[in-house]
């Protein structure tokens, strides 16, 4: 433990302990440097002498340093100073989920439906790093005093491309997906899984799945259908309830496919708390349940056993919500006595007759019963049909055809809703008494984009009183798919060279996988999926298999900021990094055009070789026109009343970031919720690290010497909301 008043970094004050975990202890710290208090994790000194456990330690620094989201706690720095190993990240001041559900017991409807959005909000800028989480959990998700929720500790996080994950990083078992717990492949839909699990737990106040052992609860997640949260709360809505559903199903590809579609489908769940909008996939194109075979029964078992951190209790989690490790001889030991003691109940059940002798014998006794009562019943069979045994003179049965016309009657004829709207379809089918579900969406070369393209059941067929017919809506023509034809002599190249080259096929949807490979150097392509030479269509997706090198040293990434891109890019090749290129437009950035002003990692971070490392270069013309262009395209000519110069806007504290709209509105033109000249429509807005967006010049009405500027952002309703207004001067050029 650190000593009050100790500095690190010759800038961090440790000021307080938080909490401490099996890895690393966590302060409150005084950064004198810009004078306020941060968190800071510090690796525990029996940690620091071994490499793999500082390389886990600077991993997860490297996993949260490039996220910049409300809702992920910010990592500010990483470093070591003295022996000592330490992250310093945002100090949230507030309570973590799991105190949370436990002080309420369950949360309202609305509540849990605004965390689960910001919580998916916060994994999805993590996915769109590449990076998944893979361990979701109440305890990793706090609540700040102000309301925001945050979600933490991305202390086993790996970027997506990993093949594997290894035993020993898998969180906690009540949240871990079935492909965690089989020790196999794991994506962004794990995530997914451990959410869902999380909405489960705070609509329900419990998990799904619990039990006595951490393996009793994995095998669970493998079998056991999971108990419908509206069981235990009757007046759960019937759309959050499909969403928890969908986000929890075994197979993963009948989860989410994004965390877009189930943000889109929790702000629907709130407007529309009882509709069928979910989208299902049926279960008789999945198995039911997922069978583990007796060597992976044995394997989850050993890996309880060998490895100490696969699983544990919630009770043993820290406040700091740090990884629980236990040293290993300990562990050992203590599943050494349960062995012993589970040994002695098998040798006093044999000493006993054993249960599993008394059900044998009682197994043995019923199947003879059962046998002889088949036999008598065959016996009987055979002599009534050769006339042996004559029965009495009831006439044999007939069916009663009047009664079966009469049920066919009460039966509902389906009415044809092909080609019409969903509003029509409802109207229609409520006056005869039957309900729509949908089904999809797929292409047709008949009906119009938006309207019922098929039906099931189809027109004219009898259903019962009440049936719900699933409906598909059009997307439209299916268009034609222009193949192209995946060149050769790709391997062997940089990864940003594949990737030019493939775009430009039109080739857009591309998968980076990372794998050690000592024979090829560090960011160069080893094969494509498909192969060189294939014939594909356009919207495939091909998988780069790019090398990282042997993985088992660090470097340093070198400072390249002012440095032309090109020369950037080769010095930190030349590490054995992968680069990626971000053009931007940045008013404070402080170099020339075309230079770096911006990269992460940070400069001085000590990385495994294949990190991939983002540079930002600056661009003028990227944000804001250039040329006396505004962002909607116009010039300012003379004669014009424009701003005197580029308009600046900060960061409203209310943007959720979803799409936005800009407004001019000059002389009465417009008014608060609507009117005026449109700016900017239907954008997403990449704000700067310091909160600030360059819209450009705006030209205005002439003669008129103000405006204002309004933020808009859309709903899930579809409908913009007002955010923030800014007050515009303008002049004659």
């Amino acid at each position: 433990m650190l000593n009050m008043g100790t500095i690190i970094g010759e800038r961090y004050e440790v000021v307080g302990c938080i909490g401490s975990g099996g890895m690393a202890d966590v302060y409150k710290a005084k950064d004198h440097k810009l004078n306020r208090f941060v968190a800071m994790k510090v690796l525990k000194p029996e940690f620091s002498a071994d490499t793999n456990f500082i390389r886990k330690f600077q991993r997860e620094a490297q996993a949260a340093a490039g996220l910049a989201h409300p809702n992920v706690v910010n990592v500010f720095d990483v470093g070591e100073d003295k022996g000592v190993n330490y992250i310093v990240m945002e100090l949230v001041e507030g309570i973590t989920l799991k105190d949370y559900i436990l002080k309420k017991g369950k949360l309202t409807v609305k509540e849990a439906t605004s965390i689960a959005i910001q919580v998916s909000m916060g994994l999805e800028a993590a996915h769109n790093r590449n990076i998944v989480h893979r361990d979701i959990k109440p305890q990793n998700i706090i609540i700040s005093t102000d309301g925001k929720v945050k979600v933490t500790d991305f202390g086993i996080a790996r970027v997506a491309s990993s093949n594997t994950i290894s035993t020993n990083a898998m969180g906690s078992v009540h949240y871990s997906s079935p492909e965690q717990v089989r020790g196999g492949y794991s994506d962004f839909k794990s995530d997914i899984y451990s959410l869902g699990i999380t909405m489960y737990e705070m609509v329900t106040g419990r998990v799904p799945f619990d039990g006595d052992t951490t393996v009793a609860i994995a095998i669970k997640h493998l079998q056991d259908e999971m108990v419908p949260p509206s069981q235990y709360v009757a007046e759960l809505p019937h759309s959050l309830e499909e969403i928890i559903l969908k986000c929890t199903q075994k197979s993963p590809d009948r989860r989410y496919s994004t965390l877009a579609e189930l943000i889109n489908d929790l702000k629907h769940s709130l407007i529309d708390p009882n509709g069928n909008f979910v989208n299902l996939t049926p279960l008789s194109n999945h198995a039911q349940t997922i069978m583990i075979t007796p060597d992976e029964m044995k394997e989850i078992q050993n890996s309880a056993y060998v490895q100490p951190s696969v699983f544990h209790d919630d009770e043993d989690e820290d406040e700091d919500n740090d990884e629980i490790f236990e040293k290993p001889s300990k562990k050992r030991h203590r599943k050494h006595e349960e062995d012993e003691e589970d040994d002695e109940d098998e040798d006093d059940d044999d000493e006993h007759g054993g249960i599993n002798t008394k059900l044998e014998k009682a197994m043995t006794i019923g199947g003879l019963i059962i046998g002889g009562i088949i036999i008598c019943i065959l016996i009987y069979m055979i002599a009534s049909a050769a006339g042996l045994i004559k029965g009495g003179s009831k006439k044999p049965n007939k069916p009663n055809i009047e009664q079966t016309q009469e049920k066919e009657e009460e039966k509902l004829e389906v009415p044809d809703i092909v080609g019409k709207s969903k509003d029509d379809a409802v109207k229609e089918l409520n006056e005869k008494g039957l309900g729509l579900k949908k089904g999809g969406e797929e292409a047709s070369d008949t009906v119009p984009e938006g309207m019922i393209a098929r039906q099931d059941p189809k027109a004219g067929t009898k259903v019962e009183k009440n049936a719900k017919i699933t409906y598909y809506i059009s997307t439209g023509k299916a268009q034609e798919k222009e193949d192209v034809t995946i060149p050769t002599g790709l391997v062997g190249k940089s990864l940003s060279e594949v990737q030019a080259e493939l775009q430009q096929l039109g080739l857009s949807k591309v998968k980076i996988e990372k794998t050690k490979n000592e024979d090829v150097a560090v960011g160069k392509v080893i094969s494509l999926n498909p192969k060189e030479g294939s014939s594909v269509s356009k919207d495939t997706e091909v998988t780069i298999t790019v090398s990282i090198g042997s993985g088992d040293e660090m470097v340093s990434v070198p400072n390249v900021r002012g440095v032309k891109a090109a020369e950037a890019q080769a010095t930190l090749e030349k590490q054995g990094l992968i680069v990626t290129v971000e053009e931007n437009y940045d008013e404070k950035a402080g170099v020339a055009e075309g230079e770096v002003y911006a990269q992460t990692p940070k400069a001085g971070n000590r990385v495994e070789p294949g990190t991939s490392v983002t540079i930002k270069v600056l661009n003028k013309k990227a944000n804001s026109g250039g040329n006396g262009e505004t962002q909607n395209g116009e010039s300012v000519k003379d004669g014009q009343w424009a701003t005197p110069e580029e308009v600046n806007i900060e960061k409203p504290s209310n943007y959720q970031g979803g799409q936005v709209r800009l407004r001019l509105v000059q002389n009465g033109d417009g008014n608060q919720s609507s009117g005026g000249k449109v700016i900017l429509s239907d954008k997403v807005i990449q704000f700067s690290e310091k909160g600030s967006y360059n819209v450009g010049r705006i030209v205005g009405k002439e003669g008129v010497s103000n405006g204002t500027l309004y933020f808009d952002e859309m709903q899930a309703d579809g409908n913009y909301k007002v955010l923030y207004q800014y007050q515009l001067e303008f002049e004659e050029e």
